[in-house]
């Protein structure tokens, strides 16, 4: 019953759609992270070449990802998410193109990475406020938790495994071509999605947007996180983690790959290739039951103690011993990811979840630019097993401030979602501001 749970989001022809063009475009991004490494490490780039084009990603997607979310909540999500796919095929066609003649530079990696991160802000609110409406309350779970599945196991496994074979085996060129092939693919896909469909599963409860300017529209949202402590204390830690761990993981590892294990780029895939099959293996589970009575504590607890193996990377020579933390870290991140983004959708005001949704990826991810920017240069001063120490111990303490800070105990008791029952409208008259 358990499985069976898992996969009814599957009944819904529109989610079937959108789940396989998601899963190829997060394939396609699994390829380009590992490619867009070791592009700059072709150019002669190292450890502040790389957080400049990862900076450069990040500050699209933190610039623009508030208007993705009020696009979301004023647009139809439909053409949102096919227009940002198709620009990620034009980006990364001209990026294919470059490559491959060999007159790319180091501007061009920056500039490609800036619009696909653009493409991002306006993705991803429009894809969590469109569930809802292709989906009943009662598969709201199952299908995070699929896309949970299927994100760490393309993006984060297979992806990265297959971009380091093509580029020890042929060249950094050649995988960001096979990410251009995955855009076109999943672009194709999106426009079998139905527009009738779509407009026809509009609910009783949902209430129309009256034209509001694009400040009010932001206010609305910030007011409803601030009177929302569970909400206001899950994105405070979420940021500072970001802050901590992101900047080391996505700048550093590599190069904790390169001297500490004397591996290669199809070590380094395989490394990230672990921490989504334990992501992938922890959302299906996840997803697979009920959501449990204490959800906001497994959620911050959870997240938080994934958090501590992090510390230890930096000093660790054993391939399989840091293969082991990468899986604890990923089997912990995919429990908390599910159930976050099934309480927004459960528990936020449908008419407000695109623009809540993007203060999620804003305030998550506002330190991100920063700590991409800051990864580099503090290596350059720092050990980086004093960086991977600090950021490993910050997050777990942070964890339990926000936990009890947030009164998220006494919130999860008052606000129960243990009952397939409830269901988003009715979630939206209990008192979240506790």
């Amino acid at each position: 019953m358990a499985a069976l749970r898992a996969l009814r989001p599957f009944a819904h022809r529109e989610f079937r759609v959108l789940i396989s063009a998601l899963s190829i475009s997060i394939f396609g991004s699994g390829m380009w992270a590992v490619a867009m490494v070791y592009e700059v490490i072709h150019l002669g780039g190292g450890p502040l070449e790389l957080s400049l084009v990862a900076t450069a990603a990040s500050i699209g997607l933190v610039a623009f990802v508030l208007v993705g979310g009020i696009a979301a909540d004023r647009f139809p999500q439909r053409l949102l998410i096919i227009a940002v796919e198709g620009a990620n095929l034009a980006v990364i066609g001209t990026v294919t193109l470059l490559a491959m003649l060999d007159i790319i530079q180091l501007w061009h990696l920056a500039v490609g990475a800036f619009i696909l991160g653009v493409g991002q802000a306006f993705f991803f609110p429009a894809y969590s406020a469109m569930l809802p409406r292709i989906l009943p309350a009662q598969d709201l779970l199952a299908a995070n938790g699929m896309e949970g599945t299927v994100r760490p196991i393309l993006q984060q496994a297979a992806g990265p495994a297959i971009a380091g074979i093509v580029v020890a085996t042929l060249s950094p060129a050649h995988a960001v071509a096979g990410v251009a092939v995955c855009h076109f693919l999943a672009f194709g896909i999106l426009n079998f999605l139905s527009r009738e469909a779509l407009e026809g599963r509009g609910h009783e409860h949902d209430e129309p947007h009256t034209p509001s300017s694009f400040f009010h529209d932001l206010r609305e949202g910030f007011a409803y996180t601030i009177r929302t402590p569970w909400l206001l204390w899950t994105l405070i830690w979420a940021c500072l983690s970001v802050l901590f761990l992101i900047g080391p993981i996505e700048v550093l590892l590599p190069f904790v790959v390169q001297d500490q294990l004397g591996g290669d780029s199809r070590m380094f895939g395989f490394l990230l290739a672990i921490m989504g099959a334990g992501s992938a293996l922890a959302a299906l589970a996840t997803a697979s039951f009920r959501l449990p009575r204490r959800y906001l504590t497994v959620m911050v607890v959870t997240w938080g103690l994934g958090s501590l193996p992090v510390a230890a990377i930096g000093v660790i020579n054993n391939f399989w011993v840091l293969g082991a933390a990468m899986l604890i870290f990923g089997l912990t991140e995919g429990i908390g990811v599910v159930i976050w983004g099934t309480l927004l959708q459960r528990r936020v005001p449908r008419q407000l979840l695109g623009r809540i949704s993007s203060l999620d990826f804003f305030v998550s991810l506002a330190l991100m630019p920063v700590s991409m920017a800051l990864a580099g240069p503090v290596a350059e001063a720092v050990p980086i097993w004093l960086i991977f120490l600090i950021a490993g111990l910050v997050c777990p303490i942070m964890a339990f401030v926000a936990l009890f800070a947030g009164r998220m105990t006494t919130d999860e008791i008052q606000n129960p979602l243990t009952s397939d029952s409830i269901d988003s409208e009715s979630a939206d008259t209990q008192p979240d501001a506790v």
